[in-house]
């Protein structure tokens, strides 16, 4: 409360109330700060820079498995295991103990699975091996050129979509869950008994989570600078802009997710309902380009894939804000329509 003879607008009054709802809540800090950071570490560290590991590809047959085994063994990429049949070897295989079995005869046999993406390398690797140490010759002269480049790694992929995620996720359930809370301790009806007007209520759910959005974008951004040496091409000052955008919209989706609801357990089914299909789709762990062509118009309408889009733009390539009109736009018209709806149908009891 104010002092005596010191007045403050509601809505200010109201943010700050929210705010301070925030620092008694300690799970909303580790969810907020320590659970992104922790993704981040295991995810960097799993995928980090490092040499490929060997696929392990089976030989059976008994003509020249020596030979073949040797052939094999020159590859670096390859690790390879004699079985003494070849339904032991279809056994390895089915159970995924190898990506592929080499049936040693004429011709050789390959067994492996198409849908596999270790088993089609293996599958390359093993002919590549097999047809050199049988004298083939490559008559076009070829060079490797490995890149290194920071931004090009998945870390520098990942962390990007780990902050556009959390900063979905904090949003919708840091504003969402707490409106129905306040609604089944009565806390809403005392509320609409005030002068207050009921959009500033709303309003104050949204700017409240500023501070800690702020907060929590750079905290991730400087963990992955520092950390794993992702780099920010963009200027520090348009990607904090673009995560306050992105969290205004994203908070429109809060205040739908809480306007009518009356249970915990719906509001967690809600929210659930409405965030899990943007975890997969949006291009969080891999890009939404892998889904069939029919589900690009649909995925890229979501909020999450134009806020991925963008922070990636921003950070990796040093877009401007100028230039991502089209994101902003999706994100905008989110924000926009669900606020206006969340107003529309806001249940005070």
């Amino acid at each position: 409360m104010s002092s005596p003879g010191r007045k403050y607008h509601p809505l200010a009054e109201l943010i700050r109330a929210r705010l301070l709802e925030f620092l008694r809540e300690p799970e909303v800090m580790f969810w907020v700060f320590v659970f992104p950071i922790a993704m981040a570490l295991a995810l960097g560290f799993a995928f980090r820079d490092k040499a490929p590991e060997a696929v392990p590809v089976g030989i059976t047959g008994k003509a020249q498995t020596g030979l073949l085994r040797q052939a094999l063994t020159q590859s670096p990429f390859l690790k390879p295991r004699i079985f003494s049949s070849v339904a032991e070897g279809k056994a390895a295989l089915r159970t995924g103990r190898i990506a592929l079995l080499v049936e040693n005869g004429s011709p050789l046999v390959y067994w492996y699975d198409p849908t596999r993406p270790d088993s089609r390398m293996a599958r390359f690797e093993v002919n590549d091996a097999v047809q050199k140490a049988g004298g083939r010759g490559d008559p076009t002269p070829v060079r490797d050129e490995l890149v290194r480049e920071k931004g090009s790694r998945y870390i520098d992929f990942l962390l990007p979509g780990l902050l556009g995620l959390n900063l979905l996720s904090t949003s919708v359930w840091g504003i969402g869950y707490s409106i129905v809370n306040a609604r089944i301790k009565k806390t809403l009806k005392l509320m609409a008994a005030t002068p207050m007007r009921r959009s500033d209520y709303l309003l104050a759910h949204m700017f409240s989570r500023f501070v800690l959005l702020a907060l929590e974008a750079a905290v991730i951004v400087l963990f992955g600078i520092l950390v794993f040496q992702v780099p920010l091409r963009g200027s520090p000052g348009s990607l904090a802009l673009l995560c306050a955008f992105c969290g205004l919209s994203f908070a429109g989706l809060g205040l739908l997710c809480g306007s009518r609801v009356q249970t915990l357990e719906g509001v967690n089914g809600l929210i659930n309902l409405i965030l899990v299909p943007m975890w997969l789709f949006s291009g969080v762990f891999f890009s939404y380009e892998r889904f069939p062509k029919m589900m690009q118009p649909a995925i890229k309408a979501l909020p999450l894939t134009a806020a991925n889009e963008a922070l990636r733009a921003v950070m990796l390539e040093g877009t401007s804000l100028a230039s991502l009109a089209s994101p902003l736009a999706i994100l905008a018209a989110w924000g926009i329509a669900s606020f206006a709806v969340a107003l529309k149908i806001f249940r005070w009891q």
